[in-house]
């Protein structure tokens, strides 16, 4: 039986306006996507949303409904798209120009469609991302005002596509890395220092200040810090908007937390981690920027410390060597290739290898993910869950949580944290997995 009372959501009525930042490789692979499936033409593989179920009650009970019929999700005919980019080609052209998709099977039957999405000019400056360049770009006498243009494309685009409720994804580069200081700690702070054209405010957080005084739930796909400070923080929960983060959870890092879980399960050493990766779209451009990935690096390497706690087991893992590279190699477009050399000890310390050799499609890993944030942090805002939503940590290398507390790495956790939650939104018997009721005597 349900241990609590359903928690009342607004039901998911009208149309979902989807804005990403970016109209690149991700943006442009997830919006395809989500049209051809609803044209009937592909399935929604790699959406929990759309193809994972969740068990309810015991394991003899057999119910285990679709996600998508047990939480009043946003169905995806209702679904409008919209994006903002420093380059002007509009969906069609960026998705030809990135090469993910076959152009015949999944480009060319929805070009008209594809055609109608233009990008919004972006709030763009080379400062924080110095290996793209943009001509479709905003201008402003400072900051705020630039700020104040993107309030004023989210109320446009609400009002002339009809929309009932919005959702903002981070789907663009990654910025330099820039470490949270004064202007990050209150509102008033942040605001001054965008009056005051600080180096310290990106572009991604005037999205995320945006987005947020607009009552649109914000989910950052980069590493960018972009909502994940104070002031951004607090400024969801006055406003009571959904925000998350950060950086997709796409190859490496995704194979990094489901073996490292095992390694410590069975009390395993580790004494070093090798990962490399080469990929040559334009993320792996912006990655040769030694500031931006430094950005990357910082979310890449928080993992295995997280899981494998090394303050707990110094023995184990106190002397771990963990190292991250990533190669910009043009002819490898969006087909990244990750490898993983592991060190790794046994009984009475005897050395053993694991190579993993992983050569995915970065943006097919990438637009699943989009799609079910937009859906889950839709699904959040209306059930008045607002600040940040770590629940949604599955879908994050740099989980974004509340101040003092250590991000959930390991990937199990983090799905049974996120069925959890919609179990409880729906009144459910939380799920422990302890089964000592099937073998107690009756």
């Amino acid at each position: 039986m349900p241990d609590q009372t359903a928690r009342q959501i607004a039901p998911a009525r009208g149309k979902l306006g989807v804005l990403t930042v970016g109209l690149g490789a991700v943006a442009t692979t997830f919006i395809a996507g989500v049209e051809n499936i609803r044209r009937g033409a592909s399935k929604p593989i790699g959406s929990l949303t759309q193809m994972g179920t969740i068990r309810l009650g015991k394991r003899t009970d057999g119910r285990a409904p679709l996600i998508s019929e047990f939480v009043p999700l946003a169905n995806l005919s209702e679904i409008v798209f919209g994006a903002w980019d420093p380059v002007p080609d509009n969906a069609y052209e960026a998705a030809l120009l990135c090469g993910v998709l076959d152009k015949h099977e999944h480009i060319e039957p929805i070009a008209d469609f594809l055609k109608g999405i233009a990008p919004m000019p972006a709030v763009f400056d080379q400062a924080y991302v110095k290996r793209l360049e943009g001509k479709n770009v905003k201008s402003g006498k400072n900051k705020r005002e630039l700020a104040e243009q993107l309030r004023k494309d989210i109320r446009d685009f609400k009002a002339k596509h009809g929309c009932d409720r919005l959702v903002m994804v981070w789907c663009a580069s990654t910025e330099v890395f820039i470490a949270p200081g004064p202007a990050h700690q209150t509102l008033e702070s942040f605001e001054r220092a965008m009056d005051a054209n600080d180096p310290a405010i990106a572009p991604s957080m005037l999205y995320a200040w945006a987005s947020i005084m607009e009552g649109v739930p914000f989910a950052n796909g980069a590493p960018n810090l972009s909502c994940d400070f104070p002031a951004m923080e607090q400024l969801a929960r006055d406003k009571g908007v959904a925000i998350g983060g950060k950086d997709f959870k796409t190859g490496q890092t995704m194979l990094k937390t489901v073996l490292s879980p095992m390694f410590k399960a069975r009390m395993l050493g580790v004494a070093g981690w090798y990962s490399t990766n080469i990929l040559g779209n334009r993320d792996g451009e912006v990655l040769d920027d030694p500031e931006s990935f430094k950005t990357k690096e910082e979310s890449k390497l928080g993992v295995l410390e997280h899981i494998l706690q090394p303050h707990l087991y110094p023995e184990l893992y106190g002397e771990m060597y963990h190292k991250v590279r990533i190669n910009y190699y043009p002819p490898r477009g969006d087909n990244k290739e990750g490898w993983d050399n592991i060190d790794i000890f046994g009984w009475l310390g005897y050395p053993m290898q694991i190579k993993v050799d992983f050569l995915c499609r970065d943006s097919i890993l990438a637009a699943p993910l989009v799609l079910d944030l937009a859906l889950f942090f839709d699904l959040a805002q209306r059930a008045g869950l607002s600040g940040i939503q770590e629940w949604l940590s599955l879908y994050f290398k740099s989980p974004q949580v509340a101040p003092g507390l250590y991000p959930e790495h390991d990937l199990f956790i983090q799905l049974t944290k996120l069925k959890n939650t919609l179990r409880w939104m729906q009144g459910e018997e939380q799920i422990t997995h302890l089964g000592i009721e099937y073998y107690q005597e009756q």
